[in-house]
């Protein structure tokens, strides 16, 4: 179930998101019987399913991860990096894993290249497929990682968006924009929870402006705060305000 995407990809990309499954989402690794985790069109080059393989070991040493493509290029193409616990295997949203239900899903920067009336169904097909207590997420980020954006799901719906920024690659907040995923990046117009959510987020940026001399990190972490203040639902505190992270429920986000 899918189609065949450019499959651009660079080593450490998707480090940010990586950072976030085995940081506040490492729970949900700890808790399964034995793992078994999905890097959901990994491209034209197998690295980031290596990379998320290496990454989450650190977390359980026993954990599966499938690389899972499209196209049969890409699947025999990877093949030879296969190893106990990481394996490649064609297919799409259906999840060939002959019944098996993963706990985490990850597909970046596939749905992006998918028209908007086609994020929902894709959606459904993976969340119905996950473990109980299971994870999708559905993310977008800019050609070496430094600007990203992700929708956090469960069996139930969507439960958060989270953004990161690498400190020093953005004058504002908003600029992560152009990274939104399939869900809301046409959704970011006046009348809409996100354009006003990252408008507030840019407001808070301009207002933390008196600590950018101390670094941009404090002026993030006030940013962060500011925004809370403010009665934004976020779903995270200062230890990952300080990694660049923000993430907030996603009902205060969701299109109208």
């Amino acid at each position: 179930m899918g189609s065949i995407t450019r499959g651009t990809t660079n080593p450490n990309r998707l480090r940010r998101v990586d950072r976030w499954l085995t940081g506040p989402q490492r729970y949900r690794l700890r808790r399964a019987g034995k793992p078994l985790v999905v890097d959901l069109g990994y491209g034209a080059a197998p690295v980031t399913a290596v990379e998320l393989f290496s990454r989450l070991r650190t977390v359980r040493d026993d954990v599966e991860v499938v690389g899972i493509e499209i196209d049969p290029v890409r699947v025999a193409a990877a093949e030879p990096l296969a190893r106990p616990g990481l394996s490649f295997r064609q297919g799409g949203f259906e999840l060939p894993l002959e019944g098996r239900r993963p706990v985490v899903v990850r597909a970046f920067n596939v749905l992006r290249q998918y028209g908007e009336d086609e994020y929902e169904a894709h959606w459904e097909q993976v969340r119905e497929r996950l473990a109980p207590g299971g994870l999708f997420v559905d993310g977008t980020c800019d050609e070496i990682g430094r600007r990203s954006a992700w929708v956090a799901l469960e069996t139930t719906g969507p439960l958060s968006l989270t953004v990161s920024l690498r400190f020093g690659t953005f004058t504002r907040p908003s600029d992560v924009a152009e990274r939104l995923p399939k869900a809301l990046i046409h959704r970011n117009v006046a009348g809409e929870r996100i354009h006003a959510y990252l408008q507030a987020l840019d407001r808070a940026w301009l207002g933390a402006a008196a600590l950018a001399s101390f670094g941009t990190q404090q002026r993030w972490v006030a940013t962060c705060a500011a925004l809370r203040a403010d009665g934004w639902p976020l779903l995270d505190g200062a230890a990952r305000w300080r990694l660049g992270e923000i993430t907030v429920a996603w009902d205060a986000v969701r299109p109208r």
